[in-house]
């Protein structure tokens, strides 16, 4: 598996599209900084704006990968090799090259900048964290999608619909529901709904680490209110290892059963 997945991250780190994401992340951090002038506003602005970007790349790397490497995987199939390993080297390379270019592209100019000597060290490490969680996740539900459709347009479509269900559909419902609901207690149902969206979560997580009560918006203060910060956290992160542990188990099951 692991010369699989060496193989898989330097593939996309020899992709012209990884030195894309990469800049595109630095150019942004830089802009952020000049525009902001501040670390914890930078923090605040970006987490806005890669909440949702990040799982829309790691979708669309994720599937596009898969299609795009399938002979060389059936070629790999015909050798004693394990499926398990064959697809979980190739996910992990995926995950850890966008991760990778994540972190660096995002971590580069806020070093410059000071980031070492400000407060806000912290929250951009839980930004960075988080936002490394919603790659594995959104990447591991791209394979599965891939998997379970030979059709390359097909599986293209599933992908964005899911990932427009997670990032802008869901909230919309899910907001329907607190309003047509209003006149029941809604506590348990906005934290099971919260936690049933990862990226309603990394969001909600990172808020609470930033603790901007006006911004929480009713499911983040429900959450603040009813596990307390530090437990927050832990089932926060316990919830989004389960979001990448699942996905990835299928992945597994998936690739033994799947007949090439």
């Amino acid at each position: 598996m692991l010369k699989i997945l060496k193989y898989s991250f330097y593939d996309l780190m020899r992709s012209r599209w990884s030195y894309v994401y990469f800049a595109f992340y630095l150019l942004l951090g830089i802009v952020l900084l000049f525009l902001n002038n501040n670390l914890s506003k930078a923090v605040i602005t970006l987490m806005n704006v890669i909440i949702v970007l990040v799982p829309l790349i790691g979708t669309i790397f994720g599937v596009m990968y898969y299609y795009n490497s399938k002979e060389f995987t059936e070629l790999l199939l015909a050798q004693p090799l394990k499926r398990s390993s064959i697809f979980l080297g190739q996910y992990l390379g995926v995950a850890i090259s966008l991760s990778l270019s994540l972190i660096l592209g995002l971590g580069i100019p806020f070093v410059f900048y000071g980031l070492f000597k400000s407060n806000a060290i912290w929250d951009f490490s839980l930004l960075l964290i988080t936002e490394s969680f919603l790659t594995f996740i959104f990447t591991a539900l791209a394979f599965n999608i891939a998997l379970s459709q030979v059709n390359k347009i097909k599986g293209f479509g599933f992908a964005i619909l899911l990932w427009l269900f997670l990032a802008i559909i869901y909230d919309g419902l899910f907001l329907m529901s607190l309003i047509l609901f209003e006149e029941y207690p809604l506590d348990k149902l906005s934290l099971v709904g919260t936690l049933l969206n990862p990226i309603d979560l990394s969001r909600t997580l990172i808020l609470l680490k930033l603790d901007i009560s006006a911004l929480l918006g009713y499911t983040g203060a429900i959450f603040k209110k009813f596990f307390g910060t530090n437990f927050g956290l832990i089932i926060s992160f316990v919830t989004l290892i389960i979001w990448v542990v699942l996905p990835v188990t299928r992945i597994i099951f998936k690739a033994k059963k799947k007949d090439f």
